[in-house]
């Protein structure tokens, strides 16, 4: 396969910017070049690519990318390290889904105590302007 950046992408569903920020960071080798300079990249290229795509989906950040390539890059290791990066991610989700909940109950306590009255009378403009409520990180988009 002799693909070129723009066919990668395609390919791959990874904007052509993002490929040139995986190259500069290392998550992706750099490719071979054709003497006009431009980049050809071969079936590595699309399922390494595929892989990072797929973990960002799962949220995961370019650190445990890394690590999880390196996993990947020498398949006769242990996987403890790769349990361990998915592990930590399922307790962030689970931390997310908790201040989520929270967020979702505050809201619907909100809308069930307005009485659609006056703005003066406003209960989600009354709590929204108490600002004592710590809804954590998802709170604050």
């Amino acid at each position: 396969m002799n693909l070129s950046i723009g066919e990668l992408s395609q390919r791959t569903d990874v904007k052509v910017p993002t490929i040139r920020y995986y190259e500069r960071i290392g998550l992706l080798p750099q490719p071979p070049r054709t003497q006009g300079q431009q980049r050809r990249f071969g079936n590595d290229a699309v399922a390494r690519l595929t892989f990072i795509r797929h973990a960002r989906e799962l949220g995961f950040d370019l650190d445990a990318i890394r690590t999880l390539l390196l996993l990947q890059d020498d398949p006769d290791q242990p996987c403890a390290v790769a349990d361990e990066i998915a592990k930590a991610r399922l307790v962030e989700v689970e931390k997310r889904i908790a201040a989520l909940t929270s967020l979702k109950a505050e809201l619907s306590r909100m809308i069930a105590e307005c009485a659609c009255g006056r703005v003066a009378e406003c209960r989600i403009i009354e709590t929204l302007a108490d600002g004592s409520h710590d809804h954590g990180p998802l709170a604050k988009g």
